[in-house]
C-alpha cells in the first residue's frame, strides 16, 4: 500500500517523540491527512475525520495508567475504525425468506464475480441462492454469469422473452422462488465512464422499484480512489444503499474509496474480496480492516492495553458487588476467569482497579496458570443450570458427571469447588471486618452509576 507504510514509522514516531503533546498532535494529524489523502480517500472526509480528532485529542483526558500519547493512537485508531462499523461485525443472515439482493455498481467493479461469491457463501450457509442474470447492456454477462452458476451449482434465471432488464428480473425473480430458492441475487448491468451514468442509474432505479428488493448492495472496486465518494453518493439517491462490498482488495489497492463510499451513503461494508476465486470472499471486519488500510499492526499490543482496561472494568463492577453481598456466584466466577484468561493473572487486574491490590488474598488464589482456568470455563459449562445457582448440591456423582462432560478428571472439579469456597470465605470474612475505604467509595460509586 503506497503511500500508507511511513505511517507506521509516524505511530512510533508520535509515542517516543519528545515534543510538546499539542505540537506533536498537530505534526501527527498533518500527516496523517497527507498519508489519507495518497491513500485515495475523498478530501472532504479527510479534513472533517481529522478535525474531530483533534478536537477529541485536545479535551480528553486518558484513563490512568495510560499517557497521553498513547491514548492519542487509540483516538486516531477507533475514530477511524467507527467510520466502518467499529466493533459491529455485520450479520450476514438475511431477516426473512425469501430475500432478494440487487447488486449494483458501474461495469468493471467485479460485481457478476461478486455475485457468484455471494451466491456460493449463501450456499456454503445452507441457504437455496440463485442468480438472475439481469445485466443486458453487457455483452457476455449472462454467459459469465451462468458458467459462474454451473461451477458452484447454483440456479442462474433470465427469464422471458425480452432484452428489458426490468421484466427479465421480476419474472426471473418468480420463477426462482417458485422453484425452491430463498435468496435471489440479481446482477444488474454496469456502464463505462460519467457520460452513460444517467442511463445507468435510471435503470437501476426502475428495476428497483419493480423487484423491490430486501437489500441493495453497492460493488466498490477499491482501486477506484476518490472518485468512489461521488459515485457512491450518486448511486444512493437513486436506490438507497443498504450494504457495500469492497473488490480487489488482494493487490496493492490503497482502500481509500472504501471509506469515501460508506461514509457518502451512510451504509456499512459487508464483505470484502481478497482473491479472484469464487471462495475468496470474507465477512467485513472493521478493525482488522483499519488495520490493513493504515498499517497499524504495530500497535496491535497498545490496542490490546486498552481492552484488558475494558474488561477490568467489567471485573471490577462484578466483583464490587460480590464484596457487597460478601459472596461470589457461579456466574461471576465464570466471568472473572474468562476476563483473567484475556488479560494475565488475578494480580494484574487487582492492580489495576483502585482498592483491590492491597486486598490480602492468598498466593495461591493469585498464581492459577490459564490452563487451569480453561478447564474451569469447561467444568461450569458442564454445569446444569440448577448447579450454577447452588454449587452446594454437587455430590460426588454429580462430580463425576461434571468431569465426564468437560474433559477432566473429579480431582479437577473439586479443585474448582474449592476455589469458589475459598474465596466466598474470603469475602465473608472482609465483610466482617468491613470494606477498606476506598472498596467503600467504589461500592457507592456502582451503586450510583445504576441508578
Amino acid at each position: 500500500m503506497k503511500g500508507l507504510e511511513s505511517l507506521k514509522d509516524l505511530v512510533n514516531k508520535f509515542i517516543k517523540g519528545t515534543d510538546l503533546y499539542e505540537k506533536a498532535v498537530d505534526n501527527f494529524i498533518k500527516e496523517l491527512q497527507k498519508t489519507l489523502i495518497a491513500a485515495d480517500v475523498n478530501i472532504r472526509i479527510v479534513y472533517d475525520l481529522t478535525k474531530k480528532i483533534r478536537e477529541e485529542a485536545l479535551s480528553s483526558t486518558p484513563p490512568p495508567g495510560f499517557t497521553k500519547r498513547e491514548y492519542f493512537i487509540k483516538i486516531v485508531y477507533d475514530n477511524i475504525a467507527s467510520f466502518f462499523g467499529g466493533d459491529h461485525i455485520p450479520s450476514v443472515t438475511p431477516n426473512k425468506q425469501p430475500y432478494v439482493i440487487m447488486m449494483v455498481g458501474v461495469q468493471g467493479s467485479g460485481k457478476t464475480t461478486t455475485c457468484g461469491k455471494l451466491a456460493k457463501f449463501y450456499k456454503k450457509l445452507g441457504y437455496k441462492p440463485c442468480l438472475v442474470a439481469a445485466d443486458t447492456y453487457r455483452p457476455g454477462a449472462y454467459d459469465q454469469l451462468k458458467q459462474i452458476g454451473e461451477a458452484i451449482g447454483v440456479l442462474v434465471l433470465r427469464e422471458g422473452d425480452t432484452n428489458d432488464p426490468i421484466k427479465i428480473a421480476s419474472e426471473s425473480i418468480k420463477v426462482a422462488f417458485s422453484r425452491g430458492c430463498n435468496i435471489a441475487i440479481v446482477d444488474t448491468a454496469g456502464r463505462h465512464g460519467y457520460g452513460e451514468e444517467k442511463a445507468l442509474l435510471d435503470e437501476m432505479e426502475a428495476i428497483a422499484k419493480a423487484v423491490n428488493p430486501d437489500e441493495i448492495t453497492l460493488v466498490i472496486d477499491a482501486t477506484m480512489g476518490q472518485k468512489a465518494y461521488e459515485l457512491a453518493k450518486r448511486f444512493h439517491e437513486r436506490t438507497p444503499i443498504g450494504s457495500i462490498i469492497i473488490t480487489k482488495l488482494d493487490g496493492s489497492a490503497r482502500g481509500g474509496g472504501a471509506l469515501s463510499a460508506v461514509v457518502a451513503t451512510g451504509a456499512k461494508i459487508k464483505f470484502i474480496g481478497v482473491g479472484e476465486g469464487l471462495d475468496d470472499l470474507e465477512v467485513f471486519n472493521p478493525r482488522r480492516f483499519v488495520g490493513r488500510l493504515l498499517g497499524l499492526g504495530d500497535i496491535e499490543g497498545l490496542i490490546e492495553k486498552f481492552r484488558a482496561l475494558e474488561e477490568g472494568e467489567k471485573v471490577e463492577k462484578r466483583l464490587i458487588k460480590a464484596f457487597s453481598r460478601g459472596s461470589l456466584t457461579i456466574a461471576d466466577v465464570y466471568h472473572q476467569v474468562k476476563s483473567i484468561i484475556k488479560m494475565g493473572p488475578l494480580a494484574k487486574i487487582l492492580q489495576m482497579i483502585p482498592g483491590f491490590s492491597s486486598l490480602p488474598l492468598a498466593e495461591e488464589d493469585l498464581k492459577i496458570s490459564e490452563k487451569t482456568m480453561k478447564k474451569w470455563i469447561y467444568i461450569i459449562d458442564s454445569m446444569t443450570e440448577e448447579e450454577v445457582k447452588d454449587p452446594s448440591i454437587i455430590n460426588r456423582s454429580r462430580m463425576k458427571r461434571i468431569a465426564t462432560g468437560s474433559g477432566t478428571s473429579v480431582a479437577e472439579v473439586k479443585q474448582f469447588l474449592e476455589y469458589y469456597e475459598n474465596m466466598n470465605r474470603f469475602l465473608k470474612n472482609l465483610r466482617r471486618r468491613g470494606l477498606p475505604a476506598s472498596l467503600r467509595k467504589l461500592e457507592e460509586s456502582t451503586k450510583d452509576s445504576n441508578q
